[in-house]
């Protein structure tokens, strides 16, 4: 007791803010108490109101009962205003953590609770409500965030809570009526006229209440959320439209028409996601109603265009709720035209699963989901079942959208809502394998093979539970269904002559659940599969049917199953088979020494594609198809008659050959003759592939290519890693004649501009795609050398010097080339980026001569490169200072590498170049200005100091952005905490101080020049800008207060959007028979210049934790300074 009377005293004491902040009292029994005191004293009461009002805000004053009696709102809002903590711009509903988030559902609940139990008597004693409604109107028009934020989330509650008052004034008004008539009608003798005035009093009383309320809601409506609803302030507009659609569903009969239905309809154009998607969740309330619909046929009709366009917002929440709007919308059938509907079916394919999942699910309610009285007498299963025409229709759909390469998207997208239509295997089966009834149109080629491959994606998504790449992870298990296993077969024998279909067919026994060979006494329908597989592998060639057999016997063969030993036999019988042939047909081959007829041909072809698509999953290193392949492949180069597929194949398979021999000698199980044979293959198949280099077959030469880079990648320094050192012996590194042979095959294969000229657009186009995709393997390949170090890293020079003219193509894959060899090598990333500038520049010369013209376009190029590098260093200046440095002192020596072709007296040879490395200067630091700047000089002469001549230029232009701020190391440093973090936030956390140590005679020695004049320049340029140092000072740190105000959302802003125009243009063509709203300015907007004067005063700012935190950072970037000093020195 004693600690609950000393806790009940405790709450006595505080305000109703801290109260309702702490949460720890029902808010039911806060506001009773409220109500107590408001009908003991209610000024006191009211003033308590209002300030918990204020202190909700985030204002740390306090109307004092002096200021309530005699001050108008207002004044009291402009008192408040000069109050408020204008050094933070976080206020309770903006702060984060969750005692905030309980804050602001406390006050919503304390707002609805205090209006419910006020409703009877209070709101209506002309005092309290106009009192409140006047404070938060006020309070909404300021140009304060927080007073504006909170007194609008405020306004509408109270809005809903009067929402909800009139409903039920509304409700009884209707019940007092009819008890009326009722009472009424009835005969003179039997009516009770006490009860008749009583009645009649009762509904006088709840009209006058009515109306107060209709009042009352008038004034906040045009008060707050007509201004609100279009504030520059993202979750002030989404407070208003989250409101507004809680009136129109709660109290439709006065909400739910064209007068308040428009707000929404305009906001739906607001350049905030967030914004548009409350809009759409406000309207999904509305439209899952189908009685509401009759009233939103306008609407509908004026912003139909807008919501289907929407479900391609950039935004995917909001695509995805836009798409489940117009799913409601499918109610009425006369909405949506085919046009709008097909804009959402190809949503099925999206990538993002969410859209796919809403987009199916408003195709299969548009498609599938209407039955009409034909489809009541259908039998359960066979062909003329439901499900049987609901397939048709999946088929049909996924046919003509003309996306066949991406059932498995379509299958995920419905599978929510349409998993047991999908997994409805017999009725597909049915249709695959059943005649047709009379009468009834049979299953094209076409539609038989769309149908497969729906069925077969069904069964992956049943198993895996994965939906397709992009879409997100899922759990595995094993499909069992005995019914599929049984009638599997029947398919695969009736379509084992279309390579599309069996290619299919043959990947459902990779989801099969092979225990029920055995558990169900399947035996004989396992070796009918078997032999099914062994048949195909026979008849067809076909690279994907192939590699789909070698992937069912690889489901097939696992040693965990009793079958294993059973289908072991099978697939050794198939591999003895086909690799003895092969020995033998290349014996025969090879005997001949003439060029294979096309008959030989086709058979080692044929034979070799088989071994290969097996080797891909098998291991048959036990049949040495090394020797043979190597033989094979060494005659294609001695004798040059060798068909290009057969040495494709060759020269995969020998890959493969490679690969299973590292995984055997990955397992540390093998012999050191082993590793010696390992060795010597990977080496003699490394030289045949650069020797197939130059062969004039493409299609041989980009597999070498491929291979090779593949083959490089592997046996490089990083296989000897994660404790793998055995294997030592076996990374090859490619000499500098290889990496330059690699390098010139991309310069020659894949920049090269195509031929534009071709008879057939179609197919040239097709022929365009397929082109640009193997280029796009192929510098990847060579790429994947460059980041992981297999290749020196400046072989990259020549690749990124590409990025701008074929950007389109390759500019993501050089960009992402790029961000990975700054994160291996920061240094020599910058210098391989300057030796590419430096390749298209001596380019150029020899193209246009030393006097060509800087304006011309192959010069801008250049330039424009240079930017475009300059840009992905990124903002963090420290972090790539050294190699910026390193960039500008390798970019100096070129440029006056090279003498005056006009002798003595005229410009270096590449002195233009300094123009191309002026666009990196804005990376240097200030302080590494002046070290670059110094280091330049070091290469000047007096006489260059002097020219002002145009071929002169580039070297002016580049010294004057070395030395802009150049001189001023405490005005960079002010700089870069502005930069790097926020004033307000981090005043007193100080930089974190450089690591680096350098050795003192480094620091002592600094820079010696050979020219005195150059100092007395210098000398003298520093003098005449000194005069200017304190208004530079000034007006510096002044731009520096202003960035560090723009660090965070400012505390006071323009508060209405310029969106007139706007909403002019929008409710043109809307015919509403309601009120024309203005939407003035705000009224009480104020200036900057009429706020306090030291506000905005940087003496007010610049205080001593300031002072001390820019002389220890000044220190620390000192230091740090002497490592670039070094770079030059050397």
């Amino acid at each position: 007791r004693v600690n609950g009377h000393h806790q009940e005293n405790d709450m006595e004491n505080l305000s109703l803010f801290e109260i309702v902040k702490l949460g720890k009292s029902a808010t039911q029994s806060v506001v009773d108490d409220w109500i107590e005191s408001y009908k003991t004293d209610r000024d006191p009461a009211l003033l308590e109101l209002i300030n918990f009002f204020i202190h909700c805000s985030g204002c740390k004053g306090a109307v004092s009962s002096e200021m309530f009696r005699h001050m108008q709102n207002s004044e009291i809002i402009r008192k408040m205003t000069e109050e408020f903590d204008e050094d933070s711009g976080d206020y309770p509903l903006a702060m984060a953590g969750p005692v905030w988030k309980k804050f602001k559902l406390s006050l919503c609940e304390f707002i609805a609770v205090l209006v419910r139990q006020c409703q009877y008597s209070i709101i209506y004693d002309e005092y309290m409500m106009d009192m409140v409604i006047s404070l938060l109107t006020g309070l909404s028009d300021s140009q304060v965030r927080a007073f504006r934020h909170t007194s609008t989330l405020a306004a509408m509650k109270l809005m809903t809570a009067l929402v909800n008052v009139a409903l039920n004034l509304s409700i009884n008004l209707d019940n007092t009526q009819r008890q009326y008539e009722t009472e009424r009608n009835k005969s003179i003798g039997k009516r009770a006229n006490e009860r008749l005035e009583l009645l009649l009093q009762k509904r006088k009383e709840l009209q006058e209440n009515q109306d107060e309320i209709e009042n009352m809601m008038n004034a906040i409506f045009k008060g707050v959320f007509i201004h609100r609803y279009r504030d520059v302030i993202a979750e002030i507009r989404v407070v208003c439209i989250e409101e507004i659609g809680m009136w129109m569903k709660m109290y439709s009969e006065a909400f739910l028409n064209d007068s308040y239905l428009k707000y929404v309809g305009w906001t739906m154009y607001d350049k905030q996601g967030e914004v548009r998607l409350k809009c759409l969740t406000a309207l999904q309330g509305l439209y899952y109603s189908r009685e509401l619909n009759v009233r939103l046929e306008l609407f509908t009709s004026r912003f139909k265009d807008r919501i289907v366009s929407m479900t391609l917002d950039k935004e995917y929440d909001v695509a995805v709720q836009a798409i489940k709007l117009l799913t409601l919308a499918l109610h009425n059938d006369e909405v949506l035209t085919a046009e709008d509907c097909e804009s959402v079916y190809h949503l099925v394919y999206s990538a993002h699963r969410p859209v796919a999942v809403a987009a199916g699910e408003f195709l299969y309610k548009k498609l599938f989901s209407h039955h009409g009285p034909e489809d009541e007498g259908r039998p359960r299963r066979g062909r003329q079942c439901l499900n049987a025409n609901l397939i048709r229709t999946t088929v049909l759909f996924f046919l003509e959208s003309e996306l066949h390469e991406h059932g498995a998207y379509l299958v995920d997208s419905l599978w929510d809502c349409a998993s047991e239509l999908l997994k409805d295997w017999e009725s597909m089966i049915s249709l695959l394998l059943d005649e047709p009834y009379p009468g009834e149109e049979a299953l094209t080629d076409a539609q038989e093979a769309a149908l497969i491959e729906i069925m077969l994606c069904a069964v992956r998504q049943t198993c895996e539970c994965h939906p397709p790449t992009g879409r997100g992870p899922g759990k595995r298990v094993r499909y069992t269904h005995r019914h599929t296993h049984k009638q599997h077969f029947g398919i695969a024998i009736l379509y084992s002559v279309d390579p599309e279909k069996v290619t299919n067919l043959l990947q459902f026994p990779q989801y099969f659940d092979l225990e029920i060979y055995t558990t169900g006494r399947l035996e004989k329908h396992l070796d009918a599969l078997l032999r099914q597989v062994r048949d195909v592998v026979e008849k067809h060639t076909d690279k994907d049917v192939l590699e789909a057999c070698s992937m069912t016997f690889h489901a097939l063969c696992n040693e965990d199953f009793t079958i294993y030993n059973r289908v072991d036999i099978v697939r050794s019988q198939i591999l003895d088979e086909q690799i003895d042939k092969f020995h033998r047909l290349l014996e025969d081959v090879l005997q001949e020494g003439e060029e294979p007829d096309e008959d030989d041909a086709y058979q080692v072809l044929s034979t070799l594609k088989r071994i290969t698509a097996f080797h891909n999953a098998h291991d048959l290193t036990k049949w040495d198809l090394f020797t043979s392949n190597y033989k094979l492949l060494n005659s294609g180069l001695q004798n040059g008659d060798m068909p290009e597929q057969i040495v494709a194949h060759a020269l995969q398979c020998t890959h493969y050959v490679i690969l299973w021999h590292l995984a055997k000698v990955s397992e540390g199980s093998a012999s050191k003759d082993d590793m010696v044979l390992l060795r010597r293959q990977v080496r003699a198949f490394c030289l045949m592939c650069q020797r197939y280099l130059n062969s004039i077959s493409t299609v041989v030469k980009e597999q070498a290519f491929t291979i090779l880079c593949d083959a490089l990648l592997i046996f490089s320094y990083q296989i000897v890693a994660s404790g793998r050192e055995t294997l030592e012996p076996l990374v090859f590194s490619p000499d500098a004649s290889l990496q330059s042979e690699l390098l010139n095959f991309i310069l020659d294969h894949v920049f090269v501009d195509q031929d534009e000229d071709s008879s057939d657009e179609d197919n040239d186009e097709a022929n365009k795609i397929e082109a640009l995709h193997r280029c796009r393997n192929l510098l990847a390949a060579f790429c994947k050398l460059i980041i992981y170090n297999v290749v020196e890293m400046k072989t990259g020079a020549d690749i990124f010097k590409q990025y701008m003219r074929y950007y389109n193509d390759y500019g993501d894959i050089i960009k992402e080339t790029m961000s990975k060899a700054r994160q291996i090598d920061k240094i020599q990333c910058a210098k391989t980026l300057i030796l590419s500038l430096q390749q298209l520049f001596n380019e150029m010369l020899s193209d246009l001569g030393c006097n060509f013209d800087r304006s011309t376009s192959a010069f801008c190029g250049i330039k424009e490169l240079a930017r475009r590098f300059s840009l992905t260093f990124g903002l963090d200046q420290l972090k790539t200072r050294e190699a910026i440095a390193m960039l500008h002192k390798d970019g100096i020596e070129f440029a006056f590498k090279e003498p005056s072709p006009q002798g003595e007296g005229g410009p270096p040879l590449n002195l233009a170049f300094l123009d191309i490395l002026s666009e990196f200067s804005s990376k240097l630091l200030r302080q590494d200005k002046k070290t670059v700047h110094l280091y330049l000089e070091r290469f000047m002469t007096f006489q260059m100091a002097l020219q002002r001549d145009d071929c002169w230029l580039p070297l002016i232009s580049y010294r004057n952005s070395l030395q802009t701020g150049a001189d001023d190391d405490t005005l960079s440093v002010i700089s870069g905490m502005s930069s790097r973090s926020s004033a307000r936030s981090r005043r007193s956390k100080p930089p974190a101080a450089s690591k680096r140590k350098l050795p003192e005679e480094l620091i002592e020695s600094g820079f010696v020049f050979s020219s005195q004049v150059a100092w007395m320049m210098a000398q003298k340029q520093q003098q005449e800008r000194a005069s200017l140092q304190y208004g530079k000072m000034r007006g510096h740190i002044q731009h520096t207060i202003g960035l560090m105000e723009d660090d965070e959302e400012p505390i006071v802003e323009d508060v209405m959007m310029s969106s007139e125009e706007r909403l002019d243009d929008l409710n043109e063509g809307m015919d509403f028979d309601t009120m024309d709203i203005d939407l003035p300015p705000s009224k009480n907007r104020r200036e900057r210049s009429e706020l306090k004067p030291d506000y905005f005063d940087p003496a007010s700012i610049m205080d001593d934790s300031v002072i001390q935190l820019i002389s220890g950072f000044f220190l620390s970037t000192f230091l740090s300074t002497i490592k670039i000093s070094k770079v030059f020195l050397h």
